[in-house]
């Protein structure tokens, strides 16, 4: 050991140790700090885990320049309000479509026009799934599917395209809703071929298609109808839907022979 007027070096600080202890020490330490490093990395995990079982913060916002308001935990939530136009729109609607997936069923059997084929496969895959969300909308809102006599309801007269009000067709049946097809109008349907049933499938579905657009046009001229998101967004995808297909309609119907 040097003596005490001897200047320490790191050197001999060093020497002065025993070098397996500082060893052992220094190992020791690493390993604990290792411990230490994976402990805290394996609890981020269960950590986050914890956080995440704390129930959701429900945040209503405000109106204009009005602040937001946190909701309690308990707060569920509830389907906006419904004006009875808007369940008579969808109950009128799945009848109405039902009518135009039978009137494309007898597409296949009654002509090779295979434009006409095309165009009725997807009238009757669109209108077809429709009607399950129509079903699915009135179940979820506890509303009865099919729609009950109302003899105050308005009909179509399907010769003249106009609205009057009840009775019985010519025919006898039921009320229809706008642009559906009468009882006769549907024999003739079924009993034509060929180029007679084109042109009778084509100038008819227009018109039932032009039925529709009424409905829409109705739902959204009534106060207070047609402000739940899902049946907005509906109601205006069949507008835009049955407009565009009217329109490849006419264009069939106009080529020359």
């Amino acid at each position: 050991m040097p003596d005490d007027s001897t200047p320490i070096t790191p050197f001999h600080f060093c020497a002065s140790l025993n070098l397996p202890s500082v060893i052992s020490v220094a190992g020791w330490r690493s390993k604990l700090v290792a411990t230490g490093t994976l402990a805290c990395l394996l609890s981020l995990p269960v950590f986050a885990q914890q956080a995440d079982t704390k129930a959701p913060v429900v945040v209503q916002p405000g109106a204009p320049g009005q602040p937001t308001r946190t909701l309690p935990p308990s707060t569920k939530a509830t389907l906006p309000p419904i004006s009875p136009a808007d369940v008579a729109f969808m109950q009128g609607m799945i009848m109405h479509h039902a009518q135009a997936v039978e009137m494309t069923a007898l597409i296949d059997s009654h002509t090779d026009n295979t434009k006409l084929q095309t165009l009725g496969a997807r009238i009757s895959r669109s209108q077809s799934d429709e009607i399950k969300f129509m079903k699915r909308w009135l179940e979820a809102r506890a509303q009865p599917i099919d729609l009950p006599a109302m003899p105050s309801m308005p009909r179509m007269d399907t010769s003249s395209h106009t609205m009057h009000m009840p009775g019985m067709d010519m025919s006898g049946q039921t009320m229809l809703m706008p642009g559906m097809l009468t009882a006769k109008q549907m024999e003739a349907l079924r009993n034509a071929k060929g180029k007679d049933f084109d042109h009778l499938f084509l100038t008819g579905m227009i018109q039932h298609h032009g039925g529709a657009l009424i409905m829409v046009n109705n739902l959204f001229d009534t106060a207070g109808a047609g402000q739940d998101a899902e049946l907005f967004n509906f109601a205006t995808d069949v507008d835009s839907g049955q407009r565009a297909e009217i329109r490849i309609m006419q264009s069939i119907l106009d080529e020359k022979p």
